[in-house]
């Protein structure tokens, strides 16, 4: 082991601690191969330090960068910016826009900043992260408002997300949320797989999509919601509407409402991080999750940022 989990506490200590270049690639080596140096190409473990950051590994002599691989790959920008962005970003409470973050890192470009915060929110999805259990919330919503147009749950022009909220008592415990097209079953059945441990009890409204979720080894309660209430949902499934609600008042309060349909995943990630540790008291802490995050997940391309992610089709047969 390198080490114990060990973050800033303050942004004295963030200046202090990581004012060069070789602090900052050592920190992501630790993060990165908590264990140790895992070569990157062969998997041996061990190697030795060489110039300009680079690591060498000792069974094919592979040259390894500790930001290779990762979102830092091919920045132009020192680590040390990256760094402060990173602690800018978990240190505000409702988030940070582009236009803070330029005016913050004195950075030339907006699309800079926007590019950054788009490849810090990807890190914001740890791979492999435990699905939710227990009792479950699930329901659908609108991004940007019901298109008058489009009768009943058809999308028109709109986002819709689902959301799952685990039941803590009278109040929310952890959340997912992801883009869909349509609450087809595939659809529906395919977020909660992904989602939810089975042997957990999902909530959901009378949805005939819904039903069959016995068969995937979940408990499953439907509410049949009367057309004419239109407090029931609210009243029945409070904890997702309350959820729906921090989320729509976010987009529009932190980036007024400026979100693009095809880059809404992006906060989605932003929302979620931030909600699931809406609890924690360190933003130390918050600074070192995302920076170990930030290492664990693949180089993201400009081009794939600037269209976005695809919808998934979520296929429950997976």
């Amino acid at each position: 082991m390198w080490g114990m989990e060990t973050y800033p506490r303050t942004v004295l200590e963030l200046e202090d601690r990581f004012s060069t270049e070789e602090a900052c690639r050592e920190y992501l080596a630790r993060l990165r191969w908590p264990d140790g140096f895992v070569c990157p190409r062969c998997g041996h473990c061990g190697g030795w330090p060489a110039t300009r950051g680079r690591l060498i590994c000792a069974a094919c002599r592979h040259q390894a960068s500790v930001t290779a691989g990762t979102i830092f790959q091919d920045t132009h920008k020192p680590l040390r910016m990256w760094f402060r962005a990173v602690w800018h970003v978990t240190s505000q409470k409702n988030g940070a826009s582009a236009a803070s973050l330029q005016a913050v890192l004195g950075l030339g470009s907006y699309s800079t900043a926007w590019t950054w915060l788009h490849k810090l929110r990807r890190a914001m999805v740890r791979p492999g992260r435990d699905r939710l259990h227990g009792r479950v919330e699930v329901d659908e919503t609108f991004i940007g408002g019901e298109d008058p147009n489009s009768p009943g749950r058809r999308l028109g022009r709109k986002s819709l997300v689902i959301i799952a909220a685990e039941e803590d008592g009278e109040g929310i415990g952890r959340i997912r949320l992801a883009r869909i097209r349509n609450t087809t079953r595939v659809n529906l059945h395919g977020f909660i797989r992904q989602s939810i441990d089975p042997g957990s009890v999902v909530h959901t409204d009378g949805l005939p999509a819904y039903a069959g979720l016995e068969s995937l080894g979940y408990g499953h309660e439907a509410t049949i919601l009367l057309g004419k209430d239109k407090d029931a949902a609210c009243r029945f499934l409070p904890r997702v509407h309350r959820v729906a609600s921090l989320l729509k008042r976010w987009l529009l309060g932190t980036h007024q409402g400026a979100v693009q349909p095809e880059h809404l995943d992006y906060y989605l990630d932003e929302f979620t991080f931030r909600f699931n540790r809406r609890t924690s008291k360190s933003r130390g802490k918050l600074f070192y999750r995302l920076l170990q995050q930030a290492v664990q997940i693949d180089a993201v391309p400009y081009d794939h940022i600037i269209g976005g992610r695809p919808i998934p089709v979520l296929d429950h047969n997976i």
